[in-house]
């Protein structure tokens, strides 16, 4: 049999993870430590994502990993053997609890002490991304349970002194020292290793939603786990309803969304102004825009320069927000459950207002045509394409197509960075799908000359992926030694792509429509230390995130 290379074998890991886990959807339902989520777990480990580190290995019980999933999946996951995966249902009313987790905008709520119910509204890659944290949980738990009982079969000393902790009182000084040294052989990690996952949870924990820390995490997991294997009555299970397999594909939520975009630009007259569309956060084209006008006298007689000052004026976001809603600014929070909040920018009620004198924007045109900026919340994944899809297209009114101008389509956001780190800006030449043969070529409409040289930018092939969770050194390498020549990694950059080709080609919009790809440099996925599980960026990403702002924003309004 021909040898594969690790790469070729990461590929086929992703592909076996994607089928898989479309097939259980279709199916409704499944067990982690049954047949079909073994095929899930076989895949991931097969892959052995380098977000999930020691994943691997049996007898250590991966940390990193543990910190970044248990951000992103709601508090008490832990605990429940039943979890749900369904469309939007009437739970607003009832006595559930909802539950956000801190580093996912995904709603939760807690049915009963042993389930757990995950509202779906932004499409299969909300999917995988569950489904890839749920199986990685079950491979620890798994590990975790070894640890139970001694090889005589009876409880071992370290797991008795664990559950003494856990339904004992809070623990502090010498005493906390000792918990975490007996919790560090359970775990077959170093003592400050553990209390550096302890610390980090811990934190977490205490913010609205969070976990319910290491000692009550670790015991969970390892006492379900024992479960699946003493009763099969509580094994856990997976369910997907079928108003979810109804609901996959038919753009429910992105048709609400946008629907209520539409209807909000016609409502304040701007119907038939040039529009510019910016994916982003929801405080980068605020802040460059405003804050200078809003704080100049606060901030009077100090002379930064623009990230300096955008830095400075973080802590006063109520103040420059106040400003901007007499200056044009629109706000548009989500009400439809799709977790895309939305900014309608009327730049005819600008005028006049200085900007920071590092942004050149002349923006000197009549004001009826002045432009209308909308930015629209970052998406997840395939969402980005039912986002960008339902947007673009024309808005039926009285049985009438009305039609948008939009005039430019701007993507900034984070992303991996394959041949740079941490903070270096990418503009993508074309967006390569990973797991099918599907690629788009970018007429970018920004380049390296548009930016300063302060800080590195590369240019090249950007691959959209299935899931940040679902990465590879192996892959990835490839993909940026090989001919593809690729700089980086994302999640949304193809759907948006493949939305804007469709609706030209659908004649939706303009064929001479400006397009805009930017991103800052999150992570570097192939250098260890490096990943999203190595925590967020910080405040280093304050300058590449406003100079990509600032560069989109010159563009659009000179």
């Amino acid at each position: 049999m021909e040898n594969i290379t690790k790469a070729q074998r990461g590929r086929i890991a992703i592909r076996m993870f994607k089928i898989t886990a479309d097939a259980l959807a279709l199916r409704g339902y499944y067990k982690p430590s049954g047949r079909s989520g073994q095929t899930l777990e076989d895949s991931l480990k097969m892959l052995s994502p380098e977000i999930y580190g020691t994943m691997n290995e049996p007898r250590i019980i991966e940390l990193k990993g543990l910190e970044y999933v248990m951000d992103r999946l709601p508090r008490g996951i832990e605990e429940c053997n039943r979890i749900i995966l369904t469309a939007e249902e009437e739970f607003e009313h009832t006595a559930f609890e909802k539950i956000v987790p801190l580093k996912r905008r995904r709603v939760s709520y807690r049915i009963s002490q042993n389930e757990m119910n995950f509202i779906i509204t932004q499409g299969m890659s909300e999917i995988y991304d569950i489904l890839t944290h749920l199986t990685f949980l079950n491979i620890e738990s798994h590990k975790i349970k070894k640890q139970i009982h001694d090889e005589s079969g009876k409880l071992s000393a370290e797991w008795g002194v664990l559950e003494t902790h856990v339904k004992g009182t809070e623990l502090r000084g010498p005493e906390l020292d000792r918990a975490l040294w007996n919790l560090s052989i359970i775990l077959g990690r170093t003592f400050q290793e553990t209390r550096e996952t302890y610390q980090y949870l811990e934190a977490s924990r205490k913010e609205k939603n969070g976990n319910n820390g290491l000692f009550k995490i670790i015991f969970n997991l390892g006492m379900r786990a024992l479960e699946d294997d003493d009763d099969r009555d509580k094994m856990l299970m997976i369910y997907f309803t079928p108003s979810l397999r109804d609901m996959i594909g038919r753009h429910k939520f992105g048709r609400a969304w946008a629907d209520n975009v539409k209807n909000r630009l016609v409502e304040l007259g701007l119907g038939d102004r040039p529009v510019h569309v910016i994916s982003a956060n929801m405080h980068s084209v605020l802040n460059a825009l405003y804050a200078h006008a809003a704080l100049r006298d606060r901030l009077k007689g100090e002379d930064f320069d623009l990230y300096d000052f955008i830095t400075r004026s973080r802590e006063f976001q109520g103040s420059v927000k106040d400003f901007a809603k007499e200056h044009g600014l629109h706000e548009l929070p989500d009400l439809s459950g799709f977790s895309i909040d939305t900014q309608i920018i009327d730049m005819a009620q600008f005028n006049g207002i200085p900007v920071h004198p590092d942004m050149q924007i002349t923006n000197g045109v009549e004001p009826e045509n002045k432009p209308v900026i909308i930015v629209i919340d970052y998406a997840f994944g395939a969402q980005a394409y039912e986002v960008m899809d339902e947007l673009l297209s024309p808005h039926i009114t009285n049985e009438k197509d009305r039609y948008f101008d939009f005039r430019s389509i701007s993507i900034m956001g984070k992303a991996g960075i394959l041949p740079g780190q941490k903070g270096d800006i990418m503009l993508p030449t074309a967006h390569v799908f990973e797991g099918n043969p599907h690629n788009y070529m970018v007429d970018n409409d920004l380049k390296p000359d548009d930016f300063d040289g302060s800080i590195p930018v590369y240019v090249g092939p950007i691959v959209t992926v299935l899931g940040t969770s679902l990465q590879n050194r192996d892959v990835l390498e490839k993909f940026q030694k090989s001919s593809w020549k690729a700089i980086g990694l994302e999640m949304e950059g193809g759907h948006y792509q493949r939305a804007v080709n469709a609706a030209i080609i659908r004649e939706h919009i303009r064929r001479d429509v400006r397009v805009r790809y930017a991103y800052y440099a999150s992570d570097n996925p192939i250098v260890s230390g490096q990943t999203l599980a190595s925590g967020a960026l910080g405040e280093e990403g304050i300058k590449p995130t406003y100079m990509i702002t600032k560069v989109i924003l010159e563009k659009i309004l000179n």
